[in-house]
């Protein structure tokens, strides 16, 4: 009687909607239904049974949940590491206690459905990358795709026998390299990203199908698989965003929305790079925020839970008259958060900008004007915790809810994110009841000033988290 009680109690616990959503990943290890190990036959012949049983899933399941905890509780605390920024931010200088998963960028996809490209992301740092995070408890994943990277995605879906070909190869790049995840960056599905992407009016369907056919793989049914999106939902067949997602929940285990370069460099006027809201906006000026997106992609289906929200450790500067930026020459305000900007005035950035080259696809391109959050720091414009230093022009638009600085003397217009701007992010996060955050990129931060305003945020903001979002993610585990 006292084990049956046990037993029952044990039960009611592990099948509590928490338990069901931290199990998730270890239900994938073990490839058996959830309920599998809480069927008891006769409590006295299979007692020692389910008691090996019951301590080796406790044991799984504090090895699958201690990543998760690694730093804020639940949520998920993910970075991307750029292999080519390694000389200047090298793996001993990422705070591994602070993420849950840092995801490798990138691998490339090929005119060969059997290869992917390391090319250009330094793939003899690759191993060292995923030892690093092993010995740190930490996920590692790899990105597939990126901007420059998305051209072959439509062939290598786009029919049965490629699926299956690109099955293999992906998940014979995570066994190569013994990773825990993939993240596929599809810039973008049925929609030109770069300008040279082969793309099919099938493309959302026939990716579903693929991950689909990875998760029934017998190494993809072990991964962390994760997309990086755009801020409205994949097209369907007529070009439009997606009504219906939600078979994507099945078999992602997140998705992390990519809320940056709203405004750049090849946009019509200038505006925040990373806004936290539009709806307040100007109608014209409602390109996309967190708020939008994520209504967007959980009114399509996708459980909020299941929704990363894309934070940039960056911003994006424009050429900008002082009379544009400026109320008046004696402003230290600027006022104009979507000023027309002098597209004909290339602007570098900071250290890591370029002064343009040719592209994947063949085209020149300038540069894009990007600062790090350290450059803006080493350029003098603010101060570590992104405040504007003396002399430079400030703004925070309580609209996007973003920080902006103009300096009159090279007329450079720069819309960024900061400590305060971080902090909203993370208490929209953590009281809409999202999985987590995805930062890129890791190298971009300045000793942590962001990553830890951003986890502060969450760890302490009061939670609001819906019921019906948790029963519909509750429901997609069963």
């Amino acid at each position: 009687m006292c084990f049956l009680l046990f037993a029952t109690f044990i039960q009611k616990v592990l099948l509590s909607p928490i338990v069901i959503i931290k199990c998730r990943i270890l239900n994938r290890q073990l490839q058996r239904p959830l309920h599998s190990n809480l069927t008891i036959t006769t409590p006295h012949h299979d007692y020692l049974m389910f008691s090996a049983l019951l301590l080796s899933n406790i044991l799984l399941f504090q090895a699958a949940t201690s990543k998760a905890d690694n730093a804020t509780g639940s949520m998920r605390s993910v970075s991307w590491y750029a292999g080519w920024h390694s000389a200047d931010f090298p793996l001993s200088q990422v705070s591994w206690s602070k993420y849950t998963q840092l995801t490798y960028a990138f691998a490339t996809t090929t005119p060969d459905v059997r290869t992917l490209s390391l090319q250009d992301s330094d793939s003899e740092l690759l191993p060292q990358f995923v030892q690093m995070a092993h010995q740190n408890n930490v996920t590692a994943s790899i990105s597939i795709g990126g901007w420059g990277g998305s051209q072959y995605f439509s062939t290598n879906v786009g029919s049965a026998a490629n699926r299956t070909a690109f099955v293999k190869t992906v998940a014979g790049l995570a066994t190569q390299y013994d990773l825990d995840g993939l993240d596929f960056d599809w810039e973008y599905p049925n929609r030109q990203g770069i300008g040279c992407n082969t793309i099919n009016n099938n493309d959302t369907s026939n990716f579903l199908s693929f991950l689909q056919e990875l998760r029934q793989d017998s190494t993809g049914s072990k991964l962390v698989l994760s997309a990086a999106t755009s801020l409205l939902p994949w097209n369907d067949t007529s070009g439009a965003p997606s009504k219906d997602v939600f078979e994507f929940s099945k078999v992602l285990d997140f998705i992390a929305i990519m809320n940056y370069d709203v405004y750049n460099i090849l946009s019509p006027h200038a505006g925040p790079n990373s806004p936290l809201d539009d709806t307040c906006a100007p109608t014209n000026d409602q390109t996309g925020s967190a708020v939008s997106s994520v209504k967007a992609w959980t009114d399509a289906g996708m459980p909020t839970d299941q929704i990363l929200l894309g934070v940039a450790a960056y911003g994006h500067s424009f050429v900008v008259p002082e009379s544009t930026a400026l109320q008046s020459s004696s402003s230290i305000n600027v006022t104009n958060v979507y000023p027309s900007f002098n597209k004909s005035a290339e602007h570098l950035g900071d250290k890591w900008d370029s002064p343009g080259g040719v592209d994947v696809c063949g085209n020149f391109s300038g540069p894009s004007g990007v600062y790090s959050y350290w450059g803006l720091v080493e350029a003098g414009y603010v101060n570590k915790d992104g405040t504007p230093t003396s002399g430079v022009a400030y703004l925070f638009d309580n609209c996007s809810q973003t920080p902006f600085v103009y300096n009159k003397s090279n007329q450079t217009w720069v819309s960024y994110d900061n400590v305060q701007s971080f902090a909203l992010k993370g208490e929209f996060i953590k009281n809409n009841g999202l999985g987590g955050f995805a930062m890129w990129e890791a190298a971009g931060d300045l000793n942590d000033t962001l990553l830890d305003s951003i986890q502060s945020a969450i760890s302490t903001s009061s939670a609001k988290s819906s019921p019906v979002s948790l029963a519909i993610t509750v429901g997609s585990f069963l």
